[in-house]
């Protein structure tokens, strides 16, 4: 066995996942807003022991690939696993050891392969296992004789040999003959297979129902933050406030639309994800923003959160003012805002106040608004 490793890890993601629904096939669907392929692709490639990540695809989902994780090492797998596994191997250039890991266990953890990792050095192949907790049984229509679970155990990927013994065992393997997995092709050969502590994350995601369960898995970080700001009223100025045109007889002066409310949401969601405040992103000696919709401003902090994969959960806004009355205009401004930020009017609180008359709210200078956001963006899997 070389005494220096170089560890190759090659996703087997060449399926048409039709069993998952959807219309792009499983491997690239969204799981908390990232494609599945994702989690095992950052698994691997963020591990010292991993020399370079293949992902082995159909023809025609290059580009596909290419969305997803960026600069990515590709290969064209064939009509069947083991030929795409075939493929895959013969791309792996000067590299001792092989893990082959199917990109429908999304939620692999480096401690798993630590463990295949330690195993390679005095075995040719290792694969995770989990042991049988269930009662089995044999029958189909009635119940029949029970099946002893003792040594029985849930065989995972990615699974871990030694290139040469791998490269062997599928030029032998008969071209008629499928086989459910790499370590079954070795072990035909005479290869010992180390068994190494699997994962109950590392579950396959087959089914449409499978996605909901792979989403609970996943943890997400919750934050709020606070925004708040303060615009003049001024005569001969439209009033723009929630994203609406209130009739009023003075309006508020900025350098955009002035909409007090909805700058106080873009500082509120910019917050949550440490980004600056709105004149971070839109400087008002910037011409280009005289007299700019608001709404822009609120759509891009919301995208900035989406890019991260997060999710707005709620957001709260508190108007500050003699005049005009919110009230009347309450449910326009929540549906303005909900609309603007892909929510349901459930996840949108408006309300309104005064300061009794005290300070520059009170003397009808001017307006003031504070709002509070909840996101939730994605972390490590559970």
């Amino acid at each position: 066995m070389a005494s220096a490793q170089r560890i190759v890890a090659i996703i087997v993601a060449a399926g048409t996942g039709a069993r998952a629904g959807g219309s792009v096939p499983k491997q690239f669907a969204p799981i908390a807003g990232r494609p599945m392929i994702g989690y095992s692709y950052g698994a691997f490639a963020t591990h010292p022991a991993i020399a370079e990540t293949i992902v082995v695809v159909a023809e025609g989902q290059q580009a596909s690939v290419i969305a997803a994780l960026g600069d990515a090492a590709i290969v064209v797998g064939g009509a069947t696993r083991r030929e795409s596994v075939t493929n895959g191997l013969a791309a792996v250039g000067d590299a001792t050891h092989v893990l082959i890991h199917d990109a429908a266990r999304p939620f692999l953890s480096h401690a798993v392969i630590d463990s295949l990792v330690a195993a390679l050095k005095t075995r040719d192949a290792a694969v995770p296992v989990l042991p049988v907790t269930d009662t089995l049984a044999r029958g189909s229509v009635l119940l029949g004789d029970i099946v002893p679970r003792a040594d029985l155990n849930r065989v995972q990927t990615p699974q871990a040999f030694a290139v040469e013994a791998l490269r062997a065992a599928h030029a032998v393997w008969p071209v008629d003959e499928e086989a459910t997995d790499d370590a079954q092709m070795v072990r035909r050969l005479g290869v010992g297979v180390a068994l190494v502590q699997g994962s109950a994350m590392l579950e396959k995601v087959t089914h449409p129902e499978d996605f909901a369960a792979a989403e609970a898995r996943v943890a997400y970080e919750t934050r709020t933050a606070m925004g708040f700001d303060v615009h003049r009223l001024e005569t001969g100025e439209e009033l723009w406030l929630g994203g609406i045109l209130i009739p009023h007889d003075k309006g508020l002066s900025g350098h955009s639309d002035a909409d007090v409310a909805l700058h106080a949401l873009t500082d509120a969601l910019l917050g949550t994800i440490a980004a600056g405040d709105i004149g971070t992103h839109f400087p008002p000696s910037d011409p280009q923003w005289k007299g700019a919709d608001s709404a822009q401003f609120l759509q891009h902090a919301a995208k900035l959160i989406a890019d991260k994969r997060g999710r707005i959960d709620f957001v709260d806004l508190t108007i500050m003012c003699e005049a005009p009355k919110i009230g009347p205009h309450r449910a326009s401004m929540t549906a303005r805002i909900a609309d603007l930020l892909g929510l349901t009017l459930d996840r949108v609180s408006v309300k309104a106040t005064t300061t009794e008359r005290l300070g520059f709210t009170g003397r009808g200078e001017g307006i003031a608004a504070q709002a509070v956001a909840t996101i939730r963006l994605p972390g490590s899997p559970l």
